[in-house]
């Protein structure tokens, strides 16, 4: 197998980490990308000329493009850009507050605007590449409690799918990956979480939590096996939570407008 060069954001930890760490274990180099390339440190040490850190805060679009000329410098070429940075936003919709909601977006919506715009012209010359976004299950279903997180997520899959009709001309993949709930700090100390109102104390007691969740190591083997597909999927979710919640909501919409689909009609 050839050996792919990669650009990878939110590096530094979690599924980004687990993405870069499995492409150079496997031989591959990557542009590893983070707001503080001194997390990268062990994989620098482990793999030495192969990873190249780099410091990016996606929210910095002059910086995503600065990130990605080091990279091409680096490496020549770029063959797989894994746009992962983003944090969970927590709390009812009347919890939070519009300066909470445009953060979110900024990072988990223009931050993917940023490096793809910056990365395109390079993948566009190549006439080659595949850009994966890590999306969410939360993407494609919502559920109480996280509907700015879900909204930046709804909106990076409508960026992704015009995207990917837009590029395919040009030789270039564009792939969602939807995971469920993944073992990261995410939820934790990465996430952040609006003020609670008392009104909704008993919704929130009565919030389903998942039983388990999957590891980073688990959701980066699927990155890997998608990248390598000689036709790689526009949308993957992945673990089994993923697959069990939103697969049954779909049904239920494509019911819902099929139950409804003469009244609609009937405007035209």
């Amino acid at each position: 197998m050839t050996r792919r060069v990669w650009f990878v954001t939110g590096a530094g930890r979690g599924l980004g980490h687990a993405i870069t760490r499995a492409a150079l274990a496997r031989g591959d180099r990557v542009a590893a990308a983070a707001r503080d390339p001194r997390v990268l440190d062990d994989l620098v040490a482990e793999h030495g000329d192969a990873v190249a850190p780099l410091r990016l805060d996606v929210t910095d679009a002059d910086q995503a493009a600065a990130a990605v000329g080091a990279a091409t410098d680096r490496f020549g070429r770029l063959d797989v850009v894994v746009n992962n940075a983003g944090y969970g936003l927590f709390g009812y919709v009347e919890e939070i507050t519009p300066a909470q909601l445009r953060d979110q977006l900024e990072v988990n919506l223009l931050g993917v605007l940023h490096v793809t715009q910056a990365v395109l012209p390079v993948l566009r010359a190549q006439a080659s590449g595949h850009v994966v976004q890590v999306s969410s299950s939360s993407g494609v279903a919502a559920w109480p409690g996280l509907g700015g997180y879900s909204a930046s997520k709804w909106a990076l899959e409508g960026l992704s799918e015009s995207l990917a009709q837009e590029v395919a001309g040009f030789g270039v993949h564009v792939t969602l990956v939807e995971p469920g709930p993944v073992d990261t700090a995410w939820r934790d100390e990465s996430a952040v979480r609006a003020t609670p109102l008392p009104a909704y104390d008993a919704l929130r007691a009565a919030a389903w939590h998942p039983p388990g969740s999957s590891t980073p190591e688990e959701v980066a083997r699927v990155v890997l096996a998608v990248v390598d597909a000689d036709e790689p999927p526009l949308r993957i979710l992945v673990g089994d939570l993923a697959a069990d919640a939103v697969l049954p909501l779909t049904e239920e919409r494509l019911a819902g407008w099929r139950r409804w689909e003469g009244l609609g009609r009937s405007a035209g």
